[in-house]
């Protein structure tokens, strides 16, 4: 399983929005993935976010959801605790909740890969030390 992340010119936003910078790129990786990709809910609020501010709805976001094609697989409530811990961390970068979850989500399913545009996933490490699996265009 794979997890989506947010940033200022996001994976999932270039996904779901022709005519963005990596958006043939990100065409690219939906095709070499298997569904559900994991997420969580503040990945999906910036993504609603990005899309209304580039002048689209958030359709197409929703009908993933509704799909299964893509998946909530953590709960803040439950991970708060690693969130928080994470989110001190790294809070020189500043770590968002977003990504915070995504790292986390990568220290719970260990085979997964982050899709991301954000550099930062370089710096993270999951469960203290481990690098974090990513794909990011060059």
């Amino acid at each position: 399983m794979d997890c989506w992340t947010q940033g200022p010119c996001s994976a999932l936003l270039s996904f779901l929005a022709a005519g963005l910078e990596h958006h043939s790129w990100a065409v690219e990786q939906w095709k070499a993935l298997r569904p559900p990709l994991l997420t969580c809910e503040p990945v999906l609020t910036e993504a609603a976010f990005l899309l209304k501010r580039e002048g689209r709805d958030a359709d197409a976001l929703f009908a993933m959801l509704e799909r299964g094609i893509i998946r909530i697989a953590i709960s803040l409530e439950g991970e708060q605790a690693d969130l928080r811990a994470l989110m001190r961390r790294y809070r020189n970068r500043p770590m968002s909740l977003a990504d915070a979850c995504l790292v986390r989500l990568s220290e719970i399913h260990s085979a997964a890969e982050v899709l991301t545009m954000d550099s930062d996933f370089r710096i993270y490490r999951r469960h203290g030390n481990k690098v974090i699996p990513v794909r990011m265009p060059e």
